[in-house]
């Protein structure tokens, strides 16, 4: 499945009107940003440390 991505200002009340509209028709699909998290957890795009300071040793080298 192809994937868009859409950037625009959303306080212009057209551009998302027209988003609304192109999501109301059913044949695309809005992503949460927790389905995102969950699938890339699924995906093993997820670290995971034991506390802070593990963390930053790692991060920070």
């Amino acid at each position: 499945m192809a994937e868009i991505t859409l950037k625009f200002d959303a306080r212009n009340p057209i551009a998302k009107k027209t988003i609304d509209y192109v999501l109301s028709l059913g044949v695309f699909k809005k992503v949460s940003g927790l389905d995102q998290a969950l699938e890339d957890e699924k995906k093993g795009k997820v670290k995971k440390y034991k506390n802070s300071e593990d963390l930053f040793k790692k991060v920070l080298g």
